[in-house]
């Protein structure tokens, strides 16, 4: 046997090796994709992915090697992904709205590939997930503009769901209408509320009536369905195009950062250990009716145990007059020994405390 003879066979043998190794870095794989549709997570995971490249790369010492190595790397993760995406077609996502609406876009951007399914409202969407008819769900929980979605963050308190992530979606509002509609013709536009509140300023200089819809694509699909061109409606871009409309004027929203924040929920609480838990969590609880409780409890969270807390809220008891729940986000570990001994300490000082859910940090789509 001469030189290539060897090298070839010696070739043969590695890919041999590596074939088996495929197949069972291939079934570890599956069993990650069956854990994110359990839990609801996306398929991409960046910082992991990163983590990847850097701690395989350095095993190689060679450095031209090391640069084909990185790149075989990066093609075996894409594998990775479309492999999970095959196993996740039948996860059923519920969302609240009609095909083009933001929280479609956003679970179709979290959930690529998995069978986004249409809801009413926003109860009927976290319903469907109680009740098993759909493996998770992609609900606002608040726009930059507008403020907290509170019929969302009422479900979070009295709700049995978890939140095992929040995702950013940039909102850019467009005026659509009619093919060929003239914005002089315009007399009421239509839109969801949210939507509506954000183009305010926009409305008043036009004179136009504002009309609320339930979500923006039911808004644009009544236009659609109308064909009276003095009616037009405020959605997306993408919207426009699925029900046939024409965006007349784009980016008419106040604020140029415009941006709504979505929470994927699910029956399972994400408790994994490690990165994968996220370095954020939600509380919601209710304070003793004591002097002092409220502040008290937000003293142990953040000046005894150092929980940088982001986010307090606070929101009507609708069954109690003049009860309120305060809903709050903070980074750190809740499943730590710390978070652990933060929410025993905390006890006392609430009639109710629960962990909605763990998060990494906010997720650009």
């Amino acid at each position: 046997m001469n030189k290539l003879e060897a090298a070839r066979a010696q070739i043969s043998e590695i890919d041999r090796e590596m074939a088996l190794l495929f197949e069972r870095r291939m079934r570890a794989v599956r069993l990650v994709a069956e854990h994110k549709m359990e839990y609801g997570l996306p398929i991409l995971d960046a910082a992991r992915e990163q983590e990847l490249l850097e701690q395989c790369a350095a095993y190689i010492e060679d450095g031209t090697v090391r640069e084909y190595y990185v790149q075989l790397l990066k093609a075996e993760l894409s594998l990775s992904r479309d492999y999970q995406r095959r196993l996740s077609q039948g996860l059923r996502v519920a969302y609240s709205g009609v095909e083009g609406a933001f929280a479609h876009i956003s679970a179709g951007r979290i959930f690529p590939g998995a069978a986004r399914v249409s809801h009413k409202d926003f109860r009927s969407a976290y319903d469907a997930v109680v009740s098993g008819a759909c493996d998770c769900a992609v609900l606002p929980i608040e726009n930059s503009y507008n403020g907290e979605v509170g019929e969302v963050l009422d479900l979070l308190f009295f709700g049995s769901l978890h939140v095992n992530g929040v995702y950013e979606l940039g909102i850019t509002q467009n005026l659509i209408g009619l093919p060929g509609t003239d914005p002089a013709q315009i007399r009421q536009v239509l839109s969801h509320p949210q939507a509506l509140g954000q183009c305010q300023g926009y409305l008043h200089d036009h004179g136009w009536a504002a009309v609320e819809f339930a979500n923006t694509a039911l808004a644009a699909e009544h236009v659609a369905k109308l064909g009276d061109k003095s009616v037009a409606a405020i959605a997306s871009e993408e919207t426009a195009a699925l029900y046939g409309l024409e965006v007349l004027e784009a980016n008419i929203n106040a604020s140029r950062q415009n941006t709504t924040r979505f929470a994927v929920l699910s029956r399972a609480e994400n408790t994994a250990l490690g990165k994968q838990m996220g370095d954020h969590f939600i509380l919601v609880f209710t304070s003793r009716n004591e002097a002092g409780s409220l502040a008290t409890a937000l003293d142990i969270l953040g000046n005894r145990y150092g929980f940088n807390m982001r986010a307090l809220r606070s929101r009507p008891v609708k069954e109690l007059l003049w009860e309120y729940y305060f809903y709050l986000e903070a980074e750190g570990d809740i499943h730590s020994e710390k978070g652990r001994a933060m929410l025993r300490d905390m006890e006392p000082y609430c009639d109710r405390l629960k962990i909605v859910g763990t998060f990494s940090r906010n997720c650009t789509l």
